[in-house]
């Protein structure tokens, strides 16, 4: 199935892949992926199609309902883990908790939680990576230039301003799938 990405990908879609094109997956077996801007359904996707290109398995959370008959079977198969999200839990807690309990771990997340122009980030992975000790490794969905670009892993320091302003560097002039949204 690999090859039936790459060509989707690279001919039939005109994407490339630039950077940390290994996503360091033979020495970083957990961290924080974040990609951005996430402004459409069509960045699901590629997502898809790249973890293939580049033969990372990553992950994700989702809510614990997912995972019952007759989907669980699927979610878990593609990375999924289950999340309970009822109310009164921490839930940086429970996912750093995931890392533990796994040999390797990528945990893909969307920082703005919306696919509409937001002002701010959700800093929720900055603080899941600092809780289970893991580096965020950014990538980029710019649609303007058909490109992913990867970043190399970044691990969060004590100054969360600095960090967030680094991190958000990395994504200047990234266009999305819906400028407008960017």
């Amino acid at each position: 199935m690999r090859w039936l990405a790459k060509f989707i990908y690279f001919k039939l879609l005109g994407w490339k892949v630039t950077g940390n094109t290994t996503f360091s997956k033979d020495t970083i077996k957990k961290a924080v992926i974040i990609a951005l801007p996430h402004t459409s359904w069509h960045d699901f996707y590629i997502g898809i199609l790249l973890r293939k290109v580049v033969n990372v398995k990553t992950n994700f959370v989702g809510k614990k309902e997912l995972f019952k008959w007759p989907f669980g079977y699927y979610f878990r198969a593609v990375g999924g883990a289950a999340l309970d999200r009822t109310s009164g839990q921490n839930k940086v807690q429970a996912i750093a908790k995931l890392f533990e309990n796994k040999d390797e771990f990528r945990l893909t997340l969307a920082p703005e939680g919306t696919r509409k122009k937001v002002e701010k980030w959700k800093t929720g992975f900055y603080y899941i990576a600092k809780e289970a000790q893991v580096p965020i490794i950014m990538f980029t969905l710019d649609f303007a230039n058909k490109q992913n670009h990867i970043s190399e892993p970044f691990y969060p320091t004590d100054d969360f301003e600095a960090d967030l302003k680094f991190m958000k560097a990395f994504y200047k002039g990234v266009i999305g799938k819906k400028p407008e949204y960017s």
